[in-house]
């Protein structure tokens, strides 16, 4: 399908509304769509996808600006009915090619209502035949903008459910608001939230976004580090079975090896076979991804404080330590500890770990994992967060089925 995505701005413009309008794009267009962006201020941020610039649907156009001076002391302008007719032969030719438009806060907030009156004229004419009014803002029910609105039209526009329309808005308090205000049931009010796009606002790398996506990361959670190279010193073969009953107990659990086997001894290549049956055996292999699969000489350092950024936990399962570097960079990056309680390791963690031995059940020691990052309020807003608001999970559940129902 063919989707039009309008607002008064497009990105570059930094806004709330205009990083919506890009992620929306982004994903519509990853799902084979094609998108065009009708802005009156912004430009092209990717040669995939048109970027229209007609400076009449800027809310800061000064014909605009002029006409809601007037609006807000509750005058219509004499150049009303010409502003709108300007709009409707500008936006016309767009819509008509479009099978889906998609009108940001357009039709309830204030910004520019000879663009609301346009719009409603298209749409009642069916221009195009579908057509999604996406509310972030509600000026009518905003305390700030009162002196601005008034009685009668086309005030009275951003108030209405408009026919022939689906009704969108970001948050459940915004669906009580605008049935409160249309009249429109709630139940008729899709409700649909911005996102987070984790991969660019955790600043990752090329290679560890690959890794993202390949490994499912997305709505992973918890997410254990384990940042070693594969030797038999590390006792993988406990973490690999802390993982299996910790999958258990949270099945999106994921547990990430970070290293290849050792450089120095033969037998590692033994061990690191040995590793991958083992989890086959225990049926983890969509929980426990050794990197090395994807890259056997390794990942480099910026990759692993990509993962560091990532990650909920630090696992390390060592029977021999010399010192022990990964507690030092889960520090930094804010991680609790899970590891065997070696000298070396409680020296640097001391009483801030979480400490098991090689012996101690897999069971015991994934209800520790579970009651400890549980227990964390910061990681339950972390988890809330990448199980509900990532871009990837709200396209996926709800923009998606939104539109496979047009």
């Amino acid at each position: 399908m063919h989707f039009v995505l309008l607002h008064y701005a497009a990105p570059p413009i930094i806004g709330g509304v205009e990083a919506v309008i890009a992620r929306q794009a982004k994903y519509l267009l990853k799902a084979g769509h094609q998108v065009t962006i009708l802005a009156g201020r912004g430009g092209t941020w990717d040669d995939r996808i048109p970027v229209h610039v007609l400076p009449l649907l800027d809310s800061r156009h000064p014909q605009i600006l002029e006409a809601k001076g007037e609006l807000d002391q509750g005058h219509v302008p004499p150049n009303m009915d010409a502003l709108v007719a300007t709009l409707e032969r500008l936006l016309e030719p767009y819509l008509l090619q479009a099978d889906v438009l998609i009108a940001h806060n357009v039709a309830t907030q204030h910004k520019n209502l000879p663009l609301t009156v346009a719009l409603y004229h298209l749409t009642h004419r069916g221009i195009p035949r579908r057509v999604i009014l996406w509310h972030h803002d509600l000026a009518w029910t905003a305390e700030r903008y009162q002196k601005e609105l008034h009685p009668g039209w086309p005030w009275d526009l951003l108030r209405q459910a408009w026919p022939n329309t689906i009704q969108v808005v970001v948050s459940e308090a915004r669906c009580l608001e605008w049935s409160q205000l249309s009249g429109l049931p709630c139940e008729k009010i899709h409700v649909i939230p911005a996102g987070i796009e984790q991969a660019e606002f955790l600043g990752l790398s090329e290679v560890t976004r690959d890794l993202f996506e390949r490994l499912n990361l997305a709505t992973a959670m918890p997410i254990l580090l384990c940042p070693v190279r594969i030797t038999r010193r590390k006792n993988l073969e406990q973490a690999l079975q802390i993982m299996a009953e910790l999958h258990a107990l949270l099945p999106e659990a994921k547990l990430i090896i970070t290293g290849p086997p050792g450089a120095h001894n033969p037998d590692n290549l033994n061990y690191y076979q040995t590793l991958l049956s083992l989890r086959a055996q225990l049926k983890i292999e969509n929980s426990v991804h050794l990197l090395a699969e994807f890259h056997p000489e390794g990942v480099s350092d910026i990759v692993i404080a990509d993962l560091y950024r990532l990650a909920d936990a630090l696992l390390l399962t060592s029977r021999e330590e010399g010192f022990g570097i990964p507690l030092l960079e889960a520090g930094l990056s804010r991680l609790p500890i899970f590891c065997t309680g070696i000298p070396p390791l409680r020296a640097i963690a001391q009483e801030d770990a979480y400490y098991f031995t090689p012996e101690t059940p897999p069971t015991a020691i994934a209800h520790a994992i579970k009651e400890r990052l549980e227990g964390d309020p910061l990681y339950r807003v972390r988890s809330r967060v990448r199980l509900n608001f990532s871009w990837e999970v709200v396209y996926q559940r709800q923009i998606a089925p939104l539109l496979e129902g047009l």
